[in-house]
């Protein structure tokens, strides 16, 4: 284990991914920042999941991690639809919102009506066909891949810290 990072050894081939502990406390965080406690409109969420999910990526991004990403990536929109669900409160809202997003209105009020929880609802076949992945795409949520474009991409851009070569601002001797 090396700097959040841990190698592996598959058939006389090395690797590496990412540390349990470092994905533990990337979850840790997201759920943080997706609390239900806190009244936040759903695209400031969506930022803030961004902006901590680019980073986390662009520093784990030479790690092999295909399948790790995409358990991540239903695990992310699964609390996004937690979310949303949360937000809707109350039975009319909650009905109205999925006759809008196509849902029939007797599956609308049935599912309204549930005493399940947000947890439970936001993976329920319901909100899988009013919220699909692809409107959770359209807005700002962004689904997040491990090609190598985008790890390149991480990586290379310029990052601005407000620095001009040297420590807070002060110029190099």
């Amino acid at each position: 284990n090396f700097v959040g990072f841990s190698l592996y050894k598959i058939r006389k081939k090395a690797g590496i991914r990412p540390q349990g502990k470092s994905i533990k406390r990337f979850k840790d965080k997201i759920r943080e920042l997706t609390s239900r406690k806190q009244a936040r409109s759903v695209e400031n969420i969506l930022k803030r999941i961004n902006r901590y999910t680019t980073g986390w990526l662009g520093y784990y991004s030479i790690a092999n991690m295909e399948s790790k990403i995409k358990s991540l990536n239903e695990w992310l929109r699964r609390r996004i639809r937690q979310i949303y669900w949360k937000q809707w409160k109350r039975i009319k809202t909650k009905h109205d919102n999925l006759v809008r997003l196509g849902i029939n209105n007797s599956k609308a009020w049935e599912w309204a009506n549930s005493r399940k929880g947000y947890w439970i609802i936001s993976n329920s076949h319901i909100l899988h066909k009013s919220l699909t992945n692809e409107y959770l795409a359209s807005g700002d949520m962004m689904t997040y891949s491990t090609d190598q474009g985008t790890a390149l991409k991480l990586l290379n851009r310029r990052v601005p810290n407000g620095t001009h070569g040297g420590v807070r601002g002060r110029p190099l001797n």
